[in-house]
């Protein structure tokens, strides 16, 4: 059999990142140094032609911190014309920077319209750097990309030889090297050297049928997080709600319960129709219901993590502010 067809999307990030030099692994933000695009990347990393035919496909340089709805609205469009232009193309590999790399991830596993499989991979060191992390991760993601087995898991993201789901997994350290992890439920599977080993299928994704369509939506429903703070004093929710927010979550102290005067501040905003998620600050595990917060109208994000909830939160209200057909959403998105 010949080598899989993947197409490589550039957005910049770490990966693309050149240093001033070999050493320069922390400070390369301030070289001045251009970003490579998709085909210097791919250029730079010959080991590709030996696991994939590469497709390099330009997209922009985007610090990962800059990135937001109309990126994420050209990335699908990006998308949809490379399966549209590449016939036999097996999957797509998306180059991101980390600092966003899992809110890209998850909201593109709630917009693709179809399960052909997409791995977000990065880097923590650029790629000028000593033993940059960058290129084997460019490798692995690619080989993932093109294993068959990939096909119906929703986006994955690839770094340090582990496969997540976009889901899952969040940025956990701000330099490591294995800094995704999936904090509840662990890796999907691990690119080893002589294949792509796989232990589980994620449960959590919406059919095709069921995904978002935001092609034709400019600007997404304004949707802020709070964070809860020993103190809280709920100023931080009503200058939200002030700002014209339709949806807050609440980064809430484990497990999901935010400080007295947040809460009133909270039901207060739930009682005006803004739909109140309630998240935890403490990185992982569930948020539960209960009957003092859900007589207030305030719903739970489940597990998952604050920013995540956000992304759900924000596609949820392109549906409406139906708050029972929001909480189904957080139940099985």
């Amino acid at each position: 059999m010949g080598k899989p067809k993947i197409a490589v999307i550039g957005t910049g990030g770490t990966i693309a990142s050149q240093g001033l030099g070999p050493l320069d692994t922390q400070d390369y933000g301030s070289a001045g140094r251009p970003i490579l695009d998709a085909a210097q990347l791919v250029a730079g990393v010959p080991a590709l032609a030996e696991v994939a035919e590469v497709v390099p496909v330009p997209f922009a340089a985007i610090p990962s911190t800059a990135i937001g709805w109309a990126d994420w609205r050209a990335l699908l469009a990006c998308i949809a014309e490379v399966k549209a232009a590449h016939s036999g193309l097996a999957g797509i590999v998306v180059t991101h920077g980390t600092a966003t790399l899992e809110e890209t991830a998850y909201l593109l596993s709630l917009t693709l319209p179809d399960d052909m499989p997409v791995v977000l991979t990065g880097a923590q060191r650029p790629f000028t750097a000593v033993s940059s992390d960058g290129p084997m991760n460019l490798v692995a993601a690619a080989r993932v990309a093109g294993d068959p087995q990939s096909r119906g898991l929703g986006v994955l993201v690839v770094l340090n030889d582990e496969v997540h789901a976009a889901r899952e997994v969040t940025k956990t350290s701000t330099a490591r090297l294995q800094t995704f992890r999936s904090p509840d439920l662990g890796a999907l599977g691990h690119v080893d050297a002589d294949r792509v080993s796989y232990w589980r299928r994620p449960l959590r994704l919406l059919p095709p049928a069921g995904r978002f369509d935001i092609t034709g939506i400019e600007t997404p429903p304004r949707v802020d997080v709070t964070y809860s703070v020993a103190g809280g004093d709920g100023v931080a929710v009503r200058a939200f709600r002030a700002a014209g927010a339709q949806g807050i979550v609440s980064a809430a102290f484990a497990p999901g319960f935010p400080s007295p005067a947040e809460r009133e501040a909270l039901a207060e905003a739930a009682a005006e129709g803004c739909l109140v998620v309630l998240s935890s600050r403490a990185g992982s595990g569930r948020t539960f219901p209960t009957r003092r917060y859900a007589a207030q109208g305030m719903l739970n994000a489940d597990n998952l993590n604050p920013q995540k909830a956000r992304i759900l939160l924000m596609l949820a209200l392109t549906r409406g502010r139906d708050r029972e057909a929001a909480a189904a959403l957080f139940a099985r998105a």
